[in-house]
């Protein structure tokens, strides 16, 4: 794994005996010795951090930036007060996804725009060629920024501590600019598990120093380190897409379940004609949840069968460790509502199932 990249904290990840995988042409820890399951378990309980410093972050500022950023995303930035971030997607101009990410509106003109590792080339290329319309400048901030997921019931008492500003005042999907355990920091009330936590984001030769500060005083409430299968399995219970698997170029957010980032009301975007065509001709397909009625692990790439006919593919799959049971998504037809059973081919048996709401865990049990 010599010509992977690797994040501030790998050697940390290491002496801590990670189990290191490539993943978005990064070495990254898929687990520690706890394992999945405890991992998991932590985040729903009591606390888990996470390194997510692939991550790639763009800067985009300017007097145009406000109206560049909403050209490439299909959500509305305008929108959003300083300190407010929000969930969207980049689109093709036919309505594909060509990355999900999060807006961060950090002051009139100035935006900070997170992508996904796998696409940070293909984002930055697509966002270059686009900005050459806008008194706009990009930046990309990714190497030189540490992210830090700080997520479950106890984090904000484990922070609290380390941090130099008021948490409370820090709602859902907000931020702040200030230090903790000493460094620059931007403090966002965000997550990817489902539960109550933060993503701090510091400078990258201060991530090592934050991260043992957070895991000493966090110790003792439960905190361990996590690596990123607990955090897909999580996020999988909670119905959160993961681009690459959910989510790709050929996918849009109207069959994605995510009509709700898709502001048709305001001013042009790219992929606005195109989703504007889908939803009038009607979805002939829709991403859903679905949970095994017998025992099995259902793998991305599995057939999936509806009536006897393959209908589709096991987008996101896993044994959910909060329900114990096999949980995965699929694109199906539209007729196929939580409720309808189908099928998952797993080693040439078509195993039982039935489509599910999203998010499949909800208030600590199976949603039906």
């Amino acid at each position: 794994m010599s010509d992977l990249k690797r994040t501030p904290l790998y050697d940390l990840h290491v002496d801590l005996e990670a189990k290191m995988v490539p993943f978005a042409g990064f070495s990254m820890p898929v687990q520690y010795p706890t394992g999945i399951r405890r991992e998991h378990q932590a985040v729903r309980e009591a606390a888990g951090l996470c390194d997510v410093s692939h991550m790639g972050e763009f800067l985009v500022f300017g007097p145009d930036a406000g109206a560049f950023v909403s050209w490439v995303t299909s959500n509305d930035p305008l929108s959003l007060e300083a300190g407010q971030a929000q969930y969207s997607v980049i689109c093709h101009a036919d309505g594909g996804i060509v990355d999900d990410l999060l807006v961060y509106r950090l002051g009139e003109d100035r935006f900070r725009l997170v992508v996904n590792a796998a696409n940070l080339d293909k984002d930055w290329a697509h966002l270059k060629a686009q900005a050459t319309r806008f008194d706009v400048h990009l930046e990309d901030e990714s190497e030189g920024v540490g992210l830090l997921a700080l997520q479950g019931p106890s984090s904000q008492q484990i922070l609290e501590p380390l941090a130099s500003e008021d948490l409370d005042a820090v709602g859902f999907y907000e931020f702040t600019q200030g230090h903790v355990a000493g460094a620059p920091c931007v403090i966002s009330r965000t997550g990817y598990t489902g539960e109550d936590g933060f993503e701090l984001y510091l400078p990258a030769e201060r991530t090592a120093t934050v991260w043992q500060a957070l895991l000493d005083a966090g110790s003792p409430s439960g905190l361990i380190p996590v690596g990123l299968g607990s955090r897909d399995s999580l996020r999988l219970e909670m119905g959160y897409a993961l681009y690459g698997n959910d989510l790709d170029d050929g996918t849009s957010p109207l069959e994605a379940g995510l009509a709700w980032l898709v502001k048709l009301g305001k001013d042009e975007f790219i992929g606005r004609e195109a989703l504007v065509e889908q939803k009038t001709a009607g979805l002939t397909r829709r991403l859903r949840g679905f949970r095994l009625l017998e025992r099995g692990f259902p793998r991305p790439g599995y057939e999936v069968r509806l009536e006897g006919t393959a209908c589709g593919t096991v987008r996101s799959g896993t044994l959910s460790p909060s329900l114990e049971v096999g949980i995965g998504t699929a694109y199906l037809p539209p007729a196929a509502k939580p409720g309808t059973q189908i099928t998952v081919v797993i080693r040439d048996r078509e195993i039982p199932a039935e489509v599910v709401a999203m998010p499949v865990y909800a208030d600590g049990s199976l949603r039906r």
